[in-house]
């Protein structure tokens, strides 16, 4: 960084006006590609999925509460797990103060887990968070969005994750899946996506991407080496 080069406020204006086009075109191919999101078509959801929640056993259906839209981050907590993985943990410290201008929006969100509902709800308790966090314990939804895989998965190497066939390092994946309800109380699958495609959801990883030194890990083991829980950090 000692060696960056440093300019006159004039040249280094000459430099942000020409970078300052290119993110202009980065804005408008991202709100051209968010249309074409929008209009992908939709399949609906057959399986009536139960979850446990807080409130007793409720349906796909009824997490939407009184929203069309619903959006449901898939959040890794395999119920071996003494507690929940550390990156979906970062992305999820990012939702709970947005959760009410989402409802303002007619959107409900809801992270699923297949832990059991004293593991999530004792996590969520010891990082302080209050968003709305159901399981999926007894049902094959995780299974069915492509982010947890059976034993048979993991022993062949192979598993279907970010619409290929791949190897992976857990039996449990992070993901983000969107679901429409119609004034028929029909349920649809309109998008989901997986890997880099939740960075849209991080935003101290956009901070990030402002700073001198990015995100700061290309020499690091593996990608989120240095991230810790919350609570972990050691200052």
């Amino acid at each position: 960084m000692t060696e960056h080069d440093v300019v006159a406020r004039e040249q280094w204006l000459e430099h942000r006006l020409r970078h300052l086009e290119r993110e202009k075109e980065l804005t408008r191919l991202r709100d051209e590609i968010s249309r074409e999101r929008r209009e992908l078509p939709w399949v609906r959801v057959e399986e009536d999925y139960v979850f446990d929640t807080l409130d007793g056993a409720r349906r796909l259906s009824e997490l939407f509460g009184d929203r069309s839209q619903l959006l449901v981050y898939h959040f890794m907590f395999d119920p071996s797990w003494e507690e929940g993985c550390k990156s979906c943990s970062f992305w999820a410290d990012n939702f709970d103060r947005i959760v009410v201008h989402l409802a303002h929006r007619d959107v409900s969100l809801v992270a699923v887990s297949r832990a059991p509902m004293d593991q999530l709800q004792a996590y969520a308790k010891r990082m302080g968070w209050s968003f709305d966090w159901v399981s999926s314990g007894t049902n094959a939804f995780n299974h069915d969005y492509r982010v947890s895989f059976t034993p048979e998965e993991m022993e062949r190497g192979e598993v279907d994750y970010n619409y290929r066939k791949m190897s992976f390092p857990s039996n449990e994946a992070p993901g983000i899946s969107v679901f429409y309800k119609d004034d028929a109380g029909d349920v649809f699958h309109t998008y989901s996506c997986y890997s880099r495609g939740l960075d849209m959801l991080n935003g101290a990883y956009h901070l990030l991407d402002l700073v001198p030194k990015g995100r700061d890990e290309d020499e690091l083991p593996y990608t989120m080496a240095w991230l810790r829980h919350r609570d972990r950090y050691e200052d």
